[in-house]
């Protein structure tokens, strides 16, 4: 339907779709303006306006798209993400309840109870995870390239990126840095994390075991970072070779 030019639509209107908009960047962020329109049967136009307003509330966060390198020259595609206060806004009253509940358990039984619900949790996934990461053979990039599609068809949001001197090289070598950047845009349980770091630790030993190496846990969502971060080392530390001697 076209709107003329002045007449103003409606304030409800325009409230849910933007929710809808948000909402959508939570479950498939980060997301692009085109992708978004697709998705919600909107124009781009509408969709960039919705999104300048989430950035002006501070709802949401920019950053480069993934496949931007393909664009060639001029501007970059922008992707967006939720901020602190995106993730706060989809906050439902079932994530208060499950902290309740959560610290009546560590008061009646402890947080080592809270500690093995976090693991019998996450395990479920584990479970799942394991079968497909089997397929993908013994190569670390490849495990972890598996594991992003899993987490992000999960709505984990989830994405890779190598990080310091690829394998190989002089570089990468002497250094000891190589690896790979896993990263989740999206918790379902950041919420609780907040205050039971348990689901954090459970899900970083969980990852440690599916990739068959020692992972660290650079930055969670929980506390206070836009994306949930995690190295992921594709060679031995020089430290390590020189103690296995």
């Amino acid at each position: 339907m076209n709107i003329p030019v002045g007449t103003a639509v409606p304030h409800t209107l325009e409230s849910r779709t933007r929710d809808r908009v948000l909402r959508v960047i939570g479950e498939r962020g980060p997301v692009t303006a085109t992708a978004l329109a697709d998705e919600l049967g909107l124009t781009v136009p509408a969709v960039r306006r919705h999104l300048d307003n989430l950035g002006e509330s501070h709802l949401i966060e920019e950053r480069e798209a993934a496949s931007s390198t393909s664009r060639g020259r001029g501007r970059p595609a922008r992707a967006y993400v939720l901020s602190e206060g995106g993730h706060q806004s989809l906050e439902s009253d079932y994530d208060h309840l499950a902290t309740e509940a959560l610290r009546f358990l560590s008061t009646e039984a402890g947080d080592d109870a809270v500690r093995r619900f976090a693991e019998s949790r996450v395990g479920e996934l584990e479970e799942r995870y394991a079968v497909e990461l089997a397929a993908a053979g013994p190569d670390t990039e490849a495990r972890v390239q598996t594991l992003v599609a899993a987490l992000t068809r999960d709505g984990f949001a989830a994405s890779a990126r190598p990080v310091g001197a690829p394998r190989g090289t002089a570089g990468g070598s002497a250094t000891g840095l190589s690896g790979i950047q896993l990263c989740q845009g999206h918790c379902p349980v950041q919420h609780v994390a907040r205050e039971f770091p348990q689901f954090c630790d459970a899900e970083t030993d969980a990852f440690s075991r599916l990739l068959g190496v020692h992972v660290q846990r650079l930055a969670t969502l929980a506390q206070g970072d836009h994306v949930c971060t995690t190295f992921v080392p594709t060679k031995p530390e020089p430290s390590t070779e020189r103690s296995s001697r």
